[in-house]
């Protein structure tokens, strides 16, 4: 098979092509460049980009950097910065795979091989009705349905997860036995594409600052100020600088600009059960569940949950477990109730439903 592989300069994706040379595919190793806002801070690509020369010089294959930096910053990071402005919690890698990875490199280069691979932790599955299903590792920590749970039937159609069907320590053992550069290269971590930069100044540089006031929910006190309700996310506990604490923040009124906390770990304020969804996206079909398991966050835990429709794009989660931190505009992630297969997931509204 002809394999369009996408390249991280990583020990996953360089074990996934590992993988695909043994099985004997004609492969083309693809590296998506993505550079900062600010145009500063881009040696770690230029250190990814040598990783990956390396590893296609390893195996003799053809490796191309491709750039969809105005892609990226127009659509995934616009995204992001419009749900921050509007005071919800965005989620930069479930579009970035759905948009970017699966999306405009499909279109330009990845539709002309027979199959995409990606190191995902990830898996594919056909069903009893002869379709394509997403569905999870068996390595609980590392799995990565949860962001790809954006991604369409067609996307979902062309990929291949090469190392999906391993755990991480035998993903290092492999590297270790293949000789691959990067065998013992730490994993990556923060935004898709852009890594570890600083959060904060990121939101600042394009949104600026807005003071306000940061209030105990209980009692209506203020205890301090914000610089802007956006640098603040629902279950926040660091970078409030209040004394006295633990803080949490429960709650922000966006009109009024105030910042809402609360005290304790195991404050009620914290905590939810019900959990209303508006664009509910299923990635082969809805699987026309009550009964399902489901993910606010990404954890290895699933907690299991009752799914009532409302209509085609509203829906409600009933959770058996009280859920912590419930950010409105953060992804619900839809699994059946043994959490092996992803169907899909919705945007968490916030809005207080009774059922």
């Amino acid at each position: 098979m002809k394999i369009a592989a996408l390249i991280s300069g990583g020990v996953d994706s360089a074990v996934a092509v590992h993988r695909l040379v043994e099985q004997g595919h004609d492969i083309h190793l693809f590296y998506i460049r993505i550079g900062l806002d600010n145009g500063e801070g881009d040696c770690s690509a230029e250190e990814d980009i040598e990783m990956c020369q390396f590893i296609a010089a390893k195996y003799g294959l053809p490796f191309d950097v491709v750039s969809l930096h105005e892609e990226y910053w127009e659509s995934v990071m616009e995204y992001a910065l419009k749900t921050v402005r509007e005071g919800l919690t965005p989620n930069p890698d479930i579009m970035c795979n759905r948009l970017i990875k699966f999306g405009y490199f499909e279109q330009r280069w990845g539709h002309e091989f027979d199959k995409t691979a990606t190191g995902h932790y990830a898996s594919t599955i056909i069903g009893s009705d002869g379709l394509v299903y997403l569905a999870t590792a068996p390595d609980p920590v590392k799995d990565q349905t949860d962001f790809l749970a954006r991604i369409t039937y067609s996307q979902l159609s062309h990929i291949m997860f090469p190392i999906g069907d391993m755990p991480k320590s035998r993903v290092r053992e492999l590297a270790i036995q293949a000789t691959l550069p990067n065998a013992y290269r730490r994993d990556s971590q923060g935004i898709c594409f852009l890594g570890k930069i600083n959060y904060n100044d990121f939101i600042r540089r394009h949104l600026g600052e807005k003071p306000g006031p940061i209030v105990e929910l209980e009692t209506g006190r203020k205890l301090g100020e914000h610089r802007g309700f956006w640098f603040h996310t629902i279950g926040q506990r660091k970078g409030l600088g209040l004394s006295g604490g633990p803080w949490y923040v429960v709650k922000k009124n966006i009109h009024d600009n105030v910042v809402y906390v609360s005290q304790g770990y195991d404050t009620e304020k914290q905590y939810g059960r019900t959990l209303h969804l508006d664009e509910m996206h299923w990635i082969t079909r809805d699987p026309e569940l009550s009964e399902i398991s489901f993910k606010n966050r990404h954890t290895p835990e699933f907690t299991p949950a009752s799914l009532i429709r409302l209509s085609e794009r509203e829906y409600v989660i009933q959770s058996e477990n009280k859920i912590q931190g419930i950010a409105p505009g953060q992804f619900a992630v839809i699994y059946d109730r043994q959490g092996h297969i992803c169907y899909g997931s919705g945007i968490i509204t916030g809005q207080q439903i009774n059922i």
